[in-house]
């Protein structure tokens, strides 16, 4: 566990989270937490408190950073008539790596390398405590609906069913 918490996007997202006054200390998990219910299973916890980072690309070739309960699938549709845009892109793992600095199944909504358009999810508010991402696979951080929007700037949204 002590190499996941030394590995440099995990010390890059702890860093950050110091920079911001966030408590909640970073967690090594011995199972991967590359999806929402492998995270859900390994801390306990509702599935839905999972906060998920799911990365798109908007039209202009900009990201968009979607973080959302781990019980919703995003609506794509809904989600770009939200933000005025006529569809939300898919990307590969390089988008993804080039664009937050993270590999898919870590991704972190802080710390990103580069700047991002950031929605949240408001089934998130539904729970006291979430568990993002941060920056590995195996490692995840306690947080909430409040504190995410503060740490990223982060447009609450109804992000899917």
């Amino acid at each position: 566990m002590e190499q996941v918490l030394a590995n440099p996007n995990v010390q890059r997202v702890e860093n950050r989270l110091k920079e911001l006054g966030v408590v909640g200390e970073v967690k090594a998990l011995s199972d991967s937490a590359r999806t929402a219910q492998e995270a859900a299973d390994a801390l306990g916890i509702l599935v839905g408190q999972v906060a998920s980072s799911i990365v798109f690309k908007l039209p202009d070739d900009s990201p968009l950073l979607v973080i959302t309960s781990g019980r919703h699938r995003v609506d794509t549709t809904l989600v770009a008539q939200g933000l005025g845009v006529e569809k939300l892109h898919r990307v590969d793992a390089d988008y993804v790596k080039e664009q937050s600095g993270f590999s898919i199944g870590g991704v972190s909504p802080v710390g990103w390398i580069n700047k991002a358009t950031i929605l949240i999810d408001q089934a998130l508010n539904e729970y006291e405590v979430v568990w993002a991402a941060a920056g590995h696979p195996h490692a995840v951080y306690p947080t909430n609906f409040s504190e995410l929007i503060a740490c990223t700037n982060a447009r609450p949204m109804i992000i899917g069913d």
